[in-house]
C-alpha cells in the first residue's frame, strides 16, 4: 500500500523548507500568496491530505478590493450588460479577492458625474468612469489621486492627466471600418449622416474623425453631414432619423457612434421598405435592439466591445493602477473590438 504523502513530501515538491509548510497550515500571516499557491498546486500534485486546508489558506491570503464602476443611464439595456460584464470579471479574479460597487448615472450632467465620482472614491480603493471629457471630471480625478484612489477611464478617454489609465478600443482604426463598410456597401452617390451622443466624449470624437478621414480618401462621392449629437436619447435619434428620411432622397448610409440607435432603427422600420433598403447602417455595441436590427437587416454592421476581454482588462488595469501607484506612467489598455454583421449575430 502506497505511503501517504508527508508534510517533508510536500515541502520538497514545492521546493519549500518544512517550516514554511508548517505555517501555511497553522494560518501565519506571514508566508506569501506566491508561495501558498505554489505549495497548493504541489499539494494537488501529490495527493496531500491537508490541500483542503491550504486551498483555504490561500482564499484568506489574497488581496482584498473594493473597485467602483460609474456607468451611465440605468435605463439602457447596454450599460446593464457592462456592468453585468464587470461583476463577472471581479469574481473571475483568482489571485485577489475583488467586490464590485457598479453604479449608474442618468443625469448626464458633468456636475452631477464630477459629484458622484467623488462619492464613489469615498467608498472603493479604485474607481473607474464612463463620462464625457470635461474639466470638473478632470478636477474629481486629481482629488481622488491626491486622496490615493486612482481612476481608470473606461471606454472613452480622459485628458485629465492625473487618470491612472485608459481601458477602451482603437477608435481611430474603429471609425475607419466604419467608413470602410459604408463606402463598400452604399449604392449610388449621395449622403451619409453621423451621429453622435455628445462632443465630449473622446471614443466618438476620435471614431468621427478617422470615419471622415477614410471618407476624403477612398470615398469622394460619398458627402458626410456635419455630425449630429443625439445626446444618448433614442427619441431625439428618431426624430432626426424620420425627418431625414421624408427630407433627403440621396441619404445612403448612417454611421451612429453613440446612444440612440432604438430610435434610428424605429424610424427605419417605420419607412417605407424601398426607402429603408437604401440606407445602411453601422454602429457601436450588441445589446439587444442592436441585434434584433442586425436580424432584420437593418444594421449592415456593429462594431463591438468584447464583453468579457475589456472587463478582464478593466480589472486588471485597476489592480496594476494599486499596485503602481507611485508610478507617473498612465496605463493603456487597447482591446480590439469585434464586428458582428448579420450573418454572424
Amino acid at each position: 500500500m502506497k505511503a501517504r504523502p508527508t508534510i517533508a513530501d510536500l515541502a520538497s515538491t514545492a521546493k519549500v523548507s518544512i517550516s514554511t509548510v508548517n505555517r501555511i497550515l497553522n494560518g501565519s500571516s506571514s508566508v506569501k500568496p506566491r508561495t501558498i499557491e505554489r505549495v497548493q498546486k504541489a499539494a494537488e500534485e501529490i495527493g496531500f491530505y491537508g490541500r483542503g486546508v491550504i486551498e483555504d489558506r490561500q482564499r484568506n491570503a489574497r488581496p482584498s478590493y473594493c473597485f467602483g464602476f460609474l456607468l451611465q443611464q440605468s435605463t439602457r439595456e447596454l450599460y446593464r450588460l457592462f456592468g453585468s460584464s464587470i461583476v463577472n470579471a471581479c469574481q473571475r479574479r483568482s489571485g485577489e479577492k475583488v467586490e464590485a460597487l457598479v453604479e449608474f448615472v442618468d443625469v448626464l450632467s458633468p456636475e452631477n458625474i464630477a459629484n458622484r465620482l467623488d462619492a464613489l472614491g469615498e467608498k472603493c480603493d479604485a474607481v473607474s468612469v464612463i463620462a464625457g471629457d470635461h474639466p470638473l471630471i478632470g478636477q474629481t480625478i486629481h482629488s481622488l489621486k491626491l486622496r490615493g484612489k486612482p481612476t481608470v477611464a473606461y471606454i472613452t478617454d480622459q485628458s485629465a492627466p492625473d487618470r491612472a489609465g485608459y481601458v477602451g478600443t482603437d477608435n481611430w482604426k474603429l471609425g475607419r471600418t466604419a467608413a470602410w463598410f459604408l463606402a463598400q456597401t452604399a449604392q449610388s452617390p449621395g449622403r451619409v449622416a453621423v451621429f453622435i451622443g455628445n462632443h465630449r466624449y473622446q471614443c466618438q470624437d476620435v471614431s468621427d474623425a478617422s470615419f471622415r478621414s477614410y471618407m476624403r480618401e477612398h470615398a469622394p462621392h460619398i458627402q458626410i453631414d456635419d455630425s449630429r449629437p443625439t445626446h444618448e436619447e433614442p427619441e431625439e435619434a428618431h426624430r432626426i432619423v424620420s425627418q431625414l428620411l421624408s427630407e433627403l432622397d440621396d441619404l445612403r448610409g448612417i454611421f451612429i457612434i453613440g446612444g440612440g440607435i432604438s430610435g434610428v432603427l424605429r424610424a427605419l422600420r417605420e419607412a417605407a421598405p424601398e426607402r429603408r433598403d437604401k440606407v445602411k447602417v453601422v454602429c457601436r455595441d450588441l445589446g439587444p435592439e442592436t441585434r434584433k436590427g442586425l436580424t432584420e437587416g437593418l444594421i449592415t454592421a456593429a462594431l463591438c466591445h468584447p464583453m468579457d476581454r475589456i472587463s478582464d482588462e478593466l480589472v486588471a488595469t485597476m489592480i496594476a493602477s494599486l499596485t503602481h501607484r507611485d508610478s507617473p506612467a498612465i496605463l493603456q489598455r487597447i482591446v480590439p473590438f469585434e464586428t458582428i454583421t448579420p450573418e454572424s449575430v
